[in-house]
């Protein structure tokens, strides 16, 4: 067996002493279970260490993973230049990683590096380690755009290369939780905040990490949380093991939440691969949402998958469709969601098409194939899509922001021939301010320039 453990630890960097200045004794509990999981960790004698931070290189589509033989990092951002660390990175099971991310079509790899020093996700573990005294090897990898499940993946990955390698091996997870506890935190106060946290450290207490994978990620927006992706990917690389899940503490007196807990592998367990309960849950969540699609959206869903099986446009409507599809005509926007995340829009503000039905089936071949942010999607990924169709209603001139609303209204600015759109009520988007600066950064209005504001509302159909 080589995972031998696992710990996930947050990375304040008060919490060292030249930088806290005192005010770290105001997270003295979590002070103290970090060196309970250091020394535990210590005494598990690791070779090496797989260490995941939210702070180090981070790509969309890509899984980075610190390059070269070594690499320092001191904490001079935090006016603490004399606290300072090096490192050695164990090459072999890098090149391992990699290769068995590459088997499965994972990207992961050494490209892109823009900053070789250690981050302060990874350096603050680091340097809690060094005090119990343990200095070896390390992996330091960083965190992606992508599915909760490809993170879950990609851990698996880690495990197969140090079983590869017969490599005693203790992953750390490095991150914090909610940044959004209290109104006089870095981020303010958003319920959502208290219920993530309350979420996340029953998990760690029980050690089901299925639910690690399900959480729902309009609610990880909400609380601004910052590790969950590390703890997924350690979760995999815990697949199919027996853990004794331990809760160190959790506090969060500065308006983060601060949790410590220790995972020890206590043999193999074949009810914990997560992976395909994760796919199975999710198979019959998709299954009874596409049975509950009304024709707007079983109408975008048929273009797209007529368009991705055979190449070739949906030519007859289908019958039967209601007469506000095919006797209406209105702007579209077509949203493609895969596993949460957004993976496609696309839509029309005015009409170009006869009707609302042929506007659907325009607009949800190009959110699947031309969104310039996304690759287009897959033949592989359309049983996995979850659609929303937005129909227009007609835009009316506003003269100030005082009469919008971000859940009730969409915006449009223009200024010039520049216009930019947003629809209403979608998650991360709380306020009317942040509608506008979105709409703006869209349509390429720099802040000094002047534009004039219309809204719409529209009816959503899931």
């Amino acid at each position: 067996m080589s995972m031998i453990g696992a710990v996930i630890v947050p990375h304040p960097p008060l919490i060292i002493p030249e930088i806290g200045c005192g005010q770290e004794r105001g997270i003295q509990q979590s002070i103290d279970a970090y060196r309970t999981a250091v020394n535990l960790v210590a005494a598990w004698k690791p070779e090496v260490l797989i260490l995941a931070s939210p702070h180090t290189i981070m790509y969309a589509d890509y899984f980075h993973i610190s390059p070269g033989s070594r690499a320092n990092g001191d904490m001079s951002a935090f006016r603490a230049p004399q606290v300072h660390l090096e490192v050695k990175y164990d090459e072999a099971l890098r090149t391992e990683i990699i290769h068995r991310a590459e088997a499965k079509g994972i990207e992961a790899g050494t490209l892109g590096e823009k900053d070789a020093s250690l981050d302060h996700g990874a350096f603050i573990p680091l340097w809690f380690l060094r005090q119990a005294g343990l200095d070896c090897p390390i992996i330091r990898m960083g965190l992606s755009g992508f599915s909760p499940l490809e993170h879950y993946r990609l851990g698996q990955c880690i495990a197969e290369a140090v079983d590869a390698l017969g490599k005693r091996a203790v992953f750390i997870a490095s991150g914090d939780l909610s940044h959004k506890l209290k109104d006089d935190g870095p981020y303010g106060f958003a319920a959502e905040g208290p219920q993530f946290d309350k979420m996340v450290t029953a998990i760690m207490s029980g050690g089901d990490f299925l639910d690690l994978l399900s959480i729902d990620l309009a609610l990880c927006d909400s609380a601004a949380e910052c590790g969950l992706r590390a703890f997924q990917m350690m979760a995999g690389a815990l697949d199919g093991l027996a853990v004794e899940p331990r809760l160190l503490s959790y506090e969060g007196p500065f308006g983060v939440g601060y949790a410590v807990a220790s995972f020890t592998v206590s043999g193999k367990d074949e009810t914990r691969c997560y992976a395909q309960q994760y796919e199975r849950v999710e198979r019959e969540r998709l299954a009874l949402r596409k049975a509950a699609e009304d024709p707007w959206v079983r109408l975008a869903r048929l273009s797209l998958e007529t368009y991705i099986r055979s190449g070739k446009q949906l030519r007859d409507l289908p019958d039967g469709l209601p007469c506000e599809l095919t006797g209406k005509v209105a702007g579209v926007f077509v949203s493609l969601h895969l596993h949460g995340q957004l993976r496609g829009c696309i839509g029309t503000i005015s009409p170009l098409t006869a009707s609302v039905a042929e506007e659907i089936v325009r607009n949800a071949v190009s959110a699947g194939t031309d969104d310039p942010r996304f690759s287009p999607i897959s033949l592989a990924e359309l049983e996995l899509l979850e659609y929303k169709v937005d129909v227009l209603g007609a835009a009316e001139p506003v003269s100030s922001p005082g009469e919008l609303d971000a859940k009730r209204y969409g915006v449009i600015v223009t200024c010039g021939r520049r216009r930019g759109l947003l629809l209403p009520d979608l998650e991360g988007v709380d306020t009317v301010e942040e509608q506008i600066a979105i709409a703006c950064r869209k349509a390429g209005i720099a802040a000094h320039e002047s534009y004039t504001l219309e809204r719409f509302e529209v009816v959503r159909h899931v």
